[in-house]
């Protein structure tokens, strides 16, 4: 019989049930400090409690965006003028703030394809349900994707017919450390046209205790939003984690212009991953970094724009000017 071959395709090959998500968390625990991805927040508890964060009174990033994005609608339904565009929304949430826009271009008359895209398919739900609500009365096409950025800007890279206007709302990019953040807006700038355009959220540098107290509300939202990572390890690696054993801290780390988030181990211990066949070692009062959140002046906007092949059209600041930015973006 003659030798044979056979060409394997993605879908020929059998993927465990939470692979990539395994295989990210023992790459994080082994690193030192140990850390996590901040995407794994997000499982449905998780969604939930990052939504109910944003309208806690300390949590000023969500309102001030909200304000700006009132405020500019009609200015930017103007910019982007009458030719039909693809709004890509990455990290679409709850879609609260991008409600805002999507009636003010759709008031203003303009055509477009709506395309958000969230990590959580609880999250995906409950926006295209809002959606249903909310713009009833107007005609929107609209495409959910539930992805992570990068699998979201590779779709992109194969489905980008025509114009795109990108949204990347929140201060979504400051989890990102300044060699990440411009990876992250290179590879998206590449999936794009020329033109096109990205409006992106930053958080500004201000008052440490400002920013601080963001990540460190009274009702403890923030704290649960961390242990919830602990608890979907559990639930899904078949980890023994003992929530109990960990106490939350957060603080603004003003060499590196970011907040660290960190769940720290409160006693010498080990704790097993089933889904790994691995157990990790914990000291006393050693932390799991979960979160960087970096803040970022107009200057600092002005040259990641410029190093990752976009030019800065216009910054629009919130209500005291000095809390919080969008900064529209155009591909150079």
């Amino acid at each position: 019989m003659p030798a044979e071959y056979r060409i394997l395709k993605p879908e020929d090959i059998p993927h465990p049930a939470n692979g990539k998500f395994a295989l990210d968390i023992l790459e994080g625990l082994t690193k030192t400090p140990k850390q996590t991805m901040p995407v794994y927040f997000y499982d449905a508890k998780g969604s939930e409690l990052f939504q109910r964060i944003t309208e806690s009174p300390e949590y000023y990033l969500t309102q001030a965006e909200f304000d700006i994005l009132t405020e500019q609608r009609f200015a930017l339904a103007k910019l982007f003028g009458q030719q039909t565009f693809n709004l890509i929304d990455l990290g679409a949430g709850d879609g609260r703030k991008t409600t805002v826009l999507l009636k003010g271009f759709l008031e203003y008359g303009l055509k477009f394809r709506y395309v958000p895209i969230d990590v959580s398919e609880q999250a995906m739900r409950q926006l295209l349900k809002s959606l249903a609500h909310e713009v009833a009365d107007l005609r929107l096409e609209t495409t959910g994707l539930v992805a992570e950025y990068f699998d979201a800007i590779r779709w992109l890279q194969g489905n980008n017919g025509g114009r795109n206007v990108v949204l990347f709302l929140g201060s979504n990019i400051g989890n990102f450390n300044a060699l990440e953040s411009r990876s992250f807006l290179r590879c998206l700038q590449s999936a794009l046209n020329a033109d096109d355009y990205l409006l992106i959220g930053f958080d500004l540098k201000k008052d440490p205790g400002i920013i601080e107290r963001a990540y460190n509300d009274a009702a403890g939202l923030t704290r649960e939003f961390n242990l919830n990572l602990l608890d979907r390890l559990n639930r899904e690696l078949g980890a023994d984690f003992d929530r109990n054993r960990f106490v939350f801290r957060s603080q603004y780390n003003v060499r590196l212009g970011a907040v660290e988030s960190w769940l720290i181990s409160t006693q010498a211990q080990q704790v097993r991953i089933e889904a790994l066949k691995h157990a990790f070692s914990f000291k006393a009062w050693e932390g799991i970094l979960t979160e960087y959140s970096y803040k970022y002046s107009i200057d600092e906007i002005e040259c990641l724009a410029a190093e990752t092949g976009f030019r800065l059209e216009q910054i629009y600041l919130d209500r005291r000017h000095d809390y919080f930015v969008d900064a529209l973006l155009r591909v150079t």
